[in-house]
């Protein structure tokens, strides 16, 4: 387990872990590095334009401005401008498998998409969309309704006068850069918000934006 440190002590504590673990393999077919459980994993609900980093850098606010929990650090990564979950651990091999595709944590997504998105379209999503670094494998896509509990995006998206918006729910077994904006703007249905709402088995559930629980 992290003590409590200066910042750049646990981050340099947390890189030194994750190298070891990386060269021994420690993580290949098994939860967690060294047989161990995580000491700690939180749930938190990533707002638009916030970074998955501690330090805020150009001008966009950092992780720090809302979680105050030491030695945890993002697993993985999710762009400024999208929304939703993203996962924090103070265990390296738990940010290994969360991280990466090949420990298989699907990862879904709720997609505000410019136009009525159409079964073709669906049906290009779940076999694949080919795209400039390959092929996407298959996804788990389907049509939806905007939920309930979804609270509004602050700045509002941009919608172009007579023309519709529609819902996507795309769960996805890899982890490419920018990837669902890629996919549904190949169909013809550019993206213009995107929210995460699950990681493996872990949701938003009632979540609001800017806030964060512990979940182990």
């Amino acid at each position: 387990m992290y003590r409590h440190c200066e910042r750049s002590e646990a981050i340099s504590l947390f890189k030194a872990r994750l190298l070891r673990c990386a060269r021994k393999d420690e993580v290949s077919q098994q939860p967690l590095c060294g047989g161990k459980l995580a000491t700690m994993l939180i749930c938190f609900n990533k707002p638009y334009g916030v970074l998955s980093q501690f330090t805020p850098e150009a001008g966009h606010p950092g992780l720090s401005d809302y979680i105050e929990q030491k030695g945890v650090y993002a697993a993985g990564r999710l762009d400024h401008d999208s929304e939703g979950l993203l996962l924090l651990t103070d265990e390296p091999a738990m940010a290994t498998q969360i991280a990466q595709p090949k420990y298989k944590w699907p990862k879904t997504y709720l997609a505000q998409l410019d136009g009525a998105i159409n079964a073709s379209a669906i049906t290009q999503l779940r076999l694949g969309v080919q795209l400039n670094d390959g092929l996407s494998l298959p996804a788990q896509a389907e049509i939806s309704d905007e939920p309930a509990w979804l609270w509004p995006r602050d700045p509002p998206i941009r919608i172009r006068q007579n023309i519709p918006t529609s819902w996507l729910r795309l769960t996805l077994a890899e982890g490419r850069n920018r990837q669902v904006r890629r996919m549904t703007a190949a169909v013809g249905f550019p993206t213009l918000r995107l929210i995460r709402i699950q990681i493996g088995p872990h949701s938003l559930e009632a979540l609001p934006p800017g806030a964060w629980r512990q979940v182990k």
